[in-house]
């Protein structure tokens, strides 16, 4: 189905029902002609990360359902799947075929060797300083081989999630071969999970880097073109980034959104809100929420150090079951990243003020994406919070499914 300018729900497949086909029912039942597409988070069988450790694409989750629910779903909606450009999980048959067999295994080059990466002598401490990294520690996992040798191999994220080597033909081969497939089973937009870490080069900070991202970037988006779909690059960072990605004529997310809308409903100065929309990119997706929470980094240099400050410190004042201690690390979050808050706990629970954020979101450049939490105008839930330690995935759990039928709640997004 083509890409609309229709709003697109942000969802797992077990968030609105207990898999994809209760989804699709759901949202026929509840939603109407709210939602025109839908990005529905990983649901391939996955060992991490609430599937963002994948352990291949070719099946659907059996708790989910089947590829023909997910199709079922692409008949009614435009679709968006996720691709975990950077890496896969260490439980996938490459993963293992690899550690069987070592130098014998036709996958030997899928993955990136830390120890092979380096020169002699190095990485030094000033190497691993550089890297931008989501760990304080190098970002490398020891695999033990069967016949007995040791290496260590490129891990950015969890301990599942092993880094790709993207210049390899083997690399590229699985890249084409899984994106083929997702085109035939519905996707019409790929999302680039973590695009930006999938390069690695000596002396640089192996993030986002140049020239080399976009020869990725340009071979990805010839083989998704060759199968109908589109990509979508994810990144958090700077703001200009986002801008050298539309420049580059990709669709890119407005993560800056949240942060300059909460700034101008705290502060009543609404300058910053309207000095971004004439600059930001046309060709876009916004967002107020997602899966990972509000974004802090994104806005740097759009709102001022002090602004920011400011934000947060109001979102932690007038937020509802708002704690500046979830955006910690002990509840697997950090502040430098994102706030641990749902958007409308984040207003104080107040329906006006969460209408009119929501009412910016549909009339501002790109096509709105709401987290299903945010279209329920969910709560922050402490008390599972507490329980799990989870942070931007699962605070947001209670909603009352009575709200489905507010259409105050669900009409407005067919503004879009």
């Amino acid at each position: 189905m083509t890409i609309q300018n229709k709003t697109m729900l942000i969802t797992y497949s077990d968030s609105l029902g207990k898999n994809l086909k209760e989804l699709n029912e759901n949202l026929g039942k509840y939603f109407g002609e709210a939602v025109g597409g839908v990005h529905l988070l990983p649901f391939f069988p996955s060992t991490g990360d609430r599937g963002f450790a994948p352990v291949d694409y070719d099946e659907v989750d059996a708790a989910f359902g089947d590829w023909n629910d997910v199709k079922a779903l692409g008949e009614k909606y435009y679709l968006m799947f996720d691709f975990m450009i950077n890496h896969i999980s260490r439980q996938s048959k490459y993963y293992k075929d690899y550690q069987e067999k070592h130098e014998a295994s036709a996958y030997k080059d899928l993955f990136l060797n830390w120890d092979k990466f380096w020169p002699e002598n190095r990485p030094t401490q000033a190497d691993v300083d550089l890297i931008y990294k989501r760990k304080d520690r190098a970002p490398k996992q020891e695999i033990h081989f069967a016949d007995g040798s040791v290496e260590h191999l490129w891990n950015t994220f969890g301990e599942e999630q092993i880094d790709l080597d993207v210049t390899k033909d083997v690399t590229m081969d699985f890249i084409r071969k899984t994106i083929e497939h997702l085109a035939e089973n519905g996707c019409d937009l790929i999302r680039l999970d973590a695009f930006a870490y999938a390069v690695k080069k000596l002396d640089t900070n192996d993030f986002f880097v140049e020239p080399e991202i976009w020869e990725l970037l340009d071979k990805v988006r010839s083989i998704a073109a060759e199968s109908g779909t589109e990509l979508l690059p994810e990144i958090h960072e700077h703001y200009s980034i986002q801008f050298k990605i539309a420049e580059h004529d990709y669709y890119v997310y407005d993560f800056a959104l949240p942060m300059v809308v909460l700034y101008s409903l705290y502060s009543g100065n609404v300058n910053r809100l309207a000095k971004w929309l004439k600059m930001s990119p046309m060709r876009q997706f916004t967002t107020l929420d997602t899966h990972d929470g509000i974004g802090v980094v994104d806005v740097k240099d759009i709102l001022t150090d002090e602004e920011i400050d400011y934000t947060s410190n109001e979102l932690y004042k007038v937020g509802a079951n708002v704690n500046r201690k979830y955006s910690t690390a002990e509840y697997n979050n950090l502040d430098i990243y994102q706030i641990n808050s749902t958007y409308y706990s984040a207003l104080g629970d107040d329906d006006k003020k969460y209408f009119l954020a929501r009412l910016i979101q549909a009339f501002v450049p790109g096509i709105p994406q709401v987290y299903y939490v945010g279209f329920l105008a969910g709560k922050n839930d402490l008390e599972l919070l507490e329980k799990q330690k989870k942070g931007a995935i699962l605070i947001v759990i209670i909603i009352a499914v009575a709200k489905l039928q507010k259409k105050s709640n669900v009409q407005l997004f067919k503004l879009c």
